[in-house]
């Protein structure tokens, strides 16, 4: 590997950054004084120092955030805050992104990894990865909602969902709003708004709780975040 390549991969800067660090002689390769980024080691016995520090390559990052409302779900975006925003610059190391989408209103549970396998395996729709959800509904949900949820949807644009688990917690009649959690095995587009609005019923919060057997800290605040134990790791892996 390029040691300009491997300074990038330990999040060492960017391009210009780690040139730079070569042009200064503050990179030693072995003890000796690194002059040409292009140079190649040996990642499994070389030793890269910078500023006569050791420098070794990060293992994957895996992180729980708690989204808060009003941030997207994106790695960047010109003009609206991103859940990467809410990461320390000293966590935000490169290739780091979120496992699937939260809608920009929609709270709660989101991976961030650099393992890009992990990401792949808990999107794969083969995988049928269940995630749970919280939500208040304005509406009465009765067991005619919860029949046509366990049988699947079919939307008239011709849309179908998958069978999903949606459960009562509360009804408030006065308010005519209702409390519950539905869990859906599939992710498309704004999937539970569209559910409930095929049913005459608009969603007016959304929280994840859970994606497959992780579930959401509950003393995270909303935009707060911390890595994942090796049990949680060992859970989605």
């Amino acid at each position: 590997m390029r040691i300009d390549k491997y300074l990038s991969n330990a999040n060492l800067g960017s391009r210009s950054e780690i040139k730079k660090l070569i042009k200064d002689k503050r990179v030693r390769l072995n003890g000796q004084i690194v002059k040409n980024g292009k140079e190649n080691l040996d990642i499994n016995h070389d030793i890269v120092e910078v500023n006569q520090h050791k420098i070794e390559l990060f293992e994957n990052v895996y992180l729980m955030l708690n989204k808060p409302q009003g941030v997207i779900t994106a790695t960047t975006d010109s003009s609206q805050k991103t859940v990467l925003d809410l990461i320390q610059p000293q966590d935000r190391f490169k290739g780091l992104s979120p496992v699937g989408r939260l809608d920009k209103d929609t709270t709660g549970l989101l991976i961030l990894t650099t393992d890009g396998q992990l990401n792949h395996n808990l999107l794969a729709p083969n995988k049928h990865i269940t995630k749970i959800y919280s939500a208040t509904i304005q509406g009465i949900v009765t067991d005619k909602e919860i029949n046509r949820f366990e049988q699947g949807l079919v939307l008239k644009n011709g849309t179908t969902f998958k069978p999903a688990k949606l459960e009562v917690g509360s009804i408030d009649t006065d308010q005519n709003q209702s409390q519950i959690t539905v869990s859906i095995s599939e992710g498309k587009y704004h999937q539970i708004k569209r559910m409930f609005k095929a049913c005459g019923m608009t969603v007016l919060t959304l929280e994840r709780l859970q994606m497959g057997p992780l579930k959401l800290d509950s003393t995270l605040k909303p935009g707060k975040y911390r890595k994942l134990s090796p049990n949680e790791l060992n859970l989605l892996k």
